[in-house]
């Protein structure tokens, strides 16, 4: 829950469900050092929802062994609370929790809520986390790969972030015509928290001084994590051809990464360093960082496993009025850009294609767009959504 992820992504949504009067028992394991610096923060939410929090230290190596000895703690934390509140739901982020969900339905009876958040073990592979080609990966995804099933087979009800990933799920010939029950909940944005409106034209004219931003430079923002899945490379590639075009080009991050990881890769490519500029901020901070950008980027490898992926930052960048320029075959987000005019979809990502998109004119409609950051990534539509499934599961 200290990952801004947790904070984004978990946390709303059990406040609102809290709101329609469910009591939540979380588990959840966490960092050291991001435990440390948000521990107090995370609790205060939890404490005001009526939340009760178990965080446990999340345990990193050895890589496999560290994960069961963390799937045995939660089972054996989660059975222990069962036994003294008598949970109707078990509510599984991800297939780690799910293992220990479905066991506890078949054990306890309880309903089990498989909510996937993506094909997970795919994931890992495509990742390049696992190599098939280790027998013991290989061993490993196989187990998932059936366990996914039996997921999909015995869970109550399944959430999948994209209609993309349910209809594939829908096609595949284990379930014949016995479909999976499962509703379509994207990552969603809170819409009080990123409002344009709220935004303070003094705080803009200081975060563009404390990151020597002029008025005229224009600025192409990237929001979130680098890491596995976002191409760092074509993005900084599709920004030199814009630099080419606009002299007064800037590129923002707002990330927590490492400066370097970016910088290194930006000299690689040929860029002026001076015109990166990058900083992090706390997720009530999002916003305002946003508000600076002039249009956004993001670039996702579109693998398989992606079918089922919903980038938590197209919500935020759409609830802002901001463009986007993005790449297809990533769950549904070519759909949502086109749909809403929310800017612009490459199908290709190469410098002719990046030279192509600068010289096309895209219909970008700012209300059109807020309107699709309503309708499509609203909080409360996903608490809606959880609502009645957490209904359904209780009344079947």
């Amino acid at each position: 829950m200290t990952d801004p992820l947790g904070q984004s992504q978990v946390l709303p949504y059990l406040v609102g469900l809290s709101k329609e009067g469910y009591s939540f028992h979380l588990i959840s394991f966490e960092k050291e050092e991001r435990f440390e610096q948000h521990r107090e923060h995370i609790q205060a939410i939890c404490d005001a929802a009526g939340i009760t929090w178990h965080p446990l230290s999340y345990t990193k190596k050895p890589p496999l062994l560290s994960t069961i000895y963390d799937v045995q703690r939660m089972k054996g934390l989660a059975h222990q609370l069962h036994k003294e509140h008598n949970f109707k739901i078990i509510h599984c982020r991800s297939y780690i929790a799910a293992l220990v969900g479905l066991g506890m339905k078949k054990k306890f009876g309880t309903k089990f809520l498989f909510d996937m958040r993506g094909f997970w073990a795919n994931e890992r592979v495509d990742g390049k986390i696992w190599n098939l080609r280790n027998p013991i990966f290989k061993k490993v995804y196989n187990y998932f790969k059936k366990k996914e099933i039996q997921f999909f087979t015995e869970a109550d009800y399944t959430i999948s972030l994209t209609y993309n990933g349910k209809n594939e799920i829908e096609s595949w010939k284990e379930f014949g015509n016995n479909k999976p029950h499962i509703e379509v909940i994207p990552c969603c944005v809170d819409l009080d928290l990123f409002n344009p409106e709220n935004i303070n034209e003094t705080d803009q004219i200081n975060l563009r001084k404390t990151l020597n931003i002029d008025s005229t430079d224009f600025i192409l923002g990237y929001v979130g994590s680098i890491g596995t899945w976002y191409m760092l490379s074509e993005m900084l590639d599709y920004f030199k051809q814009l630099k080419a075009t606009k002299p007064s080009a800037k590129f923002l991050f707002v990330t927590g990464e490492s400066p370097s990881t970016i910088l290194n890769k930006a000299n690689e490519i040929g860029i002026n360093l001076e015109d990166i500029i990058i900083t992090s901020c706390r997720h009530n901070e999002v916003p305002l960082n946003i508000s600076l950008f002039d249009c956004s980027i993001f670039f996702i490898r579109p693998t398989y496993s992606k079918k089922a992926s919903s980038p938590t930052k197209q919500g935020e960048i759409m609830a802002m009025g901001i463009p986007l320029i993005c790449n297809a075959g990533v769950g549904d987000t070519d759909i949502v850009v086109e749909k809403y005019h929310a800017g612009q979809v490459l199908k290709d990502l190469t410098d002719a294609a990046y030279l192509q998109s600068l010289e096309t004119d895209f219909e970008f409609i700012k209300s059109k767009t807020m309107e699709g950051a309503r309708e499509f990534y609203g909080l409360k539509e996903g608490v809606q959504k959880y609502l009645k499934v957490y209904k359904s599961m209780l009344n079947s």
